[in-house]
């Protein structure tokens, strides 16, 4: 993932997880989180769902968190069926009206992955797919 010489500050959309909370970014300070936005009708994206799963598996815990954030317009539905279908199990749900979420984060394109600092600025940022449970992309992020 290719980090940012200086640190980045990050606008916020709002989002639903998948008991109906409304959050934004600022509920997750004090922790390092590698947010990536994705739809189920996104082909790279269902494919490097499972290893964002495993990450999470990894590394996941009190400093460190994955958070997918979907931008589905069918709402939280399609998200929980692709997760049983795909045996997601660590990953939590997170949707976002697209359009708010993709300008408000700077997306072009799907999948985005953003590294965030424990103080919510945008540390390093990668358009595409990857291969998140690879020993690189742990490596990077756990440094």
């Amino acid at each position: 993932m290719p980090n940012h010489g200086t640190p980045r500050d990050l606008l916020s959309p709002p989002f639903v997880d998948g008991d109906g909370r409304d959050l934004t970014l600022a509920d997750f300070e004090g922790r390092v989180v590698l947010l990536n936005i994705w739809a189920t009708w996104c082909p790279p994206c269902r494919e490097e769902m499972p290893t964002l799963d495993a990450l999470q598996a990894h590394l996941g815990g009190s400093d460190c968190h994955v958070r997918p954030l979907s931008i589905d317009r069918a709402g939280l539905e399609p998200v929980r069926r692709f997760y049983r279908e795909t045996g997601i199990r660590n990953l939590d749900l997170y949707i976002a009206e697209d359009t708010r979420a993709m300008l408000a984060l700077a997306v072009v394109g799907l999948p985005t992955t953003i590294l965030i600092d424990r103080i919510g600025r945008e540390r390093g940022r990668l358009a595409g797919p990857a291969e998140w449970n690879s020993p690189e992309a742990v490596a990077q992020i756990s440094a």
